[in-house]
């Protein structure tokens, strides 16, 4: 059996983080086996330009991260009720109660297992959360 990944929306690190002077190939998204999707940590940030939004409001930082999510799983095959697993990292736990709001509005009915971390950073001093996703698709769909 040869397994195949496909992956959605592949870029170079040198054209989304030109500062940091990196050189990686790397993908928004991964699905396994035709029914894992794996998402890259998403933030408040236009998919298609790359600019960065709402610096400085980790509410709409949130509502964008998870539009970003819907829009990727979608692309990928997938729906937000497949998701599984979420990993949220926070540069402040003083955003905590409005970030897991915001998320929580996305994701009601859900029922993912979820971790959170407060982290001193992310890749972008303007980004102030960051949304990793697991999905599965259910064989029957």
């Amino acid at each position: 059996m040869i397994l195949t990944h496909t992956r959605i929306r592949r870029f170079n690190t040198k054209d989304s983080y030109p500062e940091q002077k990196l050189d990686n190939d790397l993908c928004q998204a991964v699905v396994a086996r035709g029914s894992l999707v794996l998402l890259r940590g998403q933030v408040s940030q236009d998919l298609e330009t790359r600019a960065s939004l709402h610096a400085g409001d980790a509410t709409l930082q949130t509502r964008k991260a998870m539009e970003n999510i819907a829009t990727l799983l979608e692309e990928s095959g997938a729906k937000i009720e497949h998701i599984c697993r979420i990993v949220v990292y926070l540069t402040d736990v003083r955003y905590r109660e409005s970030v897991y709001r915001e998320m929580g509005a996305a994701l009601k009915g859900v029922f993912p297992v979820s971790t959170g971390l407060v982290v001193t950073a992310l890749a972008r001093p303007e980004w102030l959360v960051e949304i990793e996703i697991t999905a599965v698709i259910p064989d029957q769909e």
